[in-house]
């Protein structure tokens, strides 16, 4: 496996889904030329429904990769769209994919779901190393410099990074550094680190943890401290957030 990497941290953290689902319900479908060839991969990571006619749909699925708490899935494009003729790769997965539906052998489901997953990631690394013109997470893992620096946050939250750390790590002097992450993420490195470990704190939260052992894991000097930041982002106590039989 690559040392580095920019997405396995944001797969590990937010469990990436794909289910078989009808049009109306799809983020995720396959469409077909009038002669029955597939033509295009369409993908809405926030939204759901197309306007497709039922003949031209291959295959439609509903994918959940965390939504708008997914701070890559919020910065990506309302719809992106694959042309499957200049994606040979992506088209033998679509073939695949093909196959299954139409012979439904022993473990087609889950088959299907697989290669729909597979596909979302090959998108997802097209569009990081597409980048964006607007500021966000997705801008900022296209930049080579400034993706080292967000991966380190991403794989140790719990850690007390500095300005200074962050700019070694992305090969910058420590004003260009923060000149640049902000212009090309939208916040400073700070907020960024502060919104990402909230984020993960949410999910453990909503896991039943104990506010005690979260606030430790992500770099809170105290219980206290973190509920307040907890609360001041989400506008609600952790604690409300437990499970019942673990609050």
């Amino acid at each position: 496996m690559a040392k580095f990497d920019r997405l396995t941290t944001l797969m590990d953290r937010f469990s990436l889904s794909v289910q078989l689902a009808p049009i109306t319900e799809a983020t995720l479908v396959v469409t077909l030329t009038a002669t029955g060839i597939p033509q295009k991969l369409l993908f809405r990571p926030i939204g759901k429904g197309f306007e497709i006619p039922s003949e031209r749909i291959l295959f439609s699925a509903e994918v959940d990769w965390g939504g708008a708490s997914n701070p890559l899935v919020a910065t990506l494009p309302a719809t992106i769209e694959v042309d499957l003729c200049n994606d040979v790769e992506s088209l033998s997965l679509v073939k695949l994919l093909q196959a299954e539906l139409a012979h439904q052998r022993c473990g087609a489901s889950s088959a299907i779901n697989r290669l729909g997953e597979v596909l979302v990631v090959r998108m997802l690394r097209t569009q990081i190393e597409a980048g964006s013109t607007r500021p966000g997470l997705l801008a900022g893992l296209a930049d080579a410099r400034l993706s080292r620096a967000i991966v380190a946050i991403h794989n140790r939250p719990g850690r007390d990074w500095r300005n200074e750390d962050l700019a070694q790590i992305a090969g910058l002097s420590l004003s260009r550094f923060a000149e640049i992450f902000l212009a090309t993420v939208g916040e400073p490195p700070a907020a960024y680190l502060r919104r990402w470990r909230l984020t993960l704190a949410r999910q453990d939260v909503e896991k039943g943890d104990r506010v005690d052992a979260i606030a430790r894991r992500y770099g809170y000097l105290s219980s206290e401290g973190f509920t307040r930041a907890f609360k001041k982002h989400f506008g609600e106590n952790p604690i409300v957030l437990r499970p019942k039989a673990s609050a």
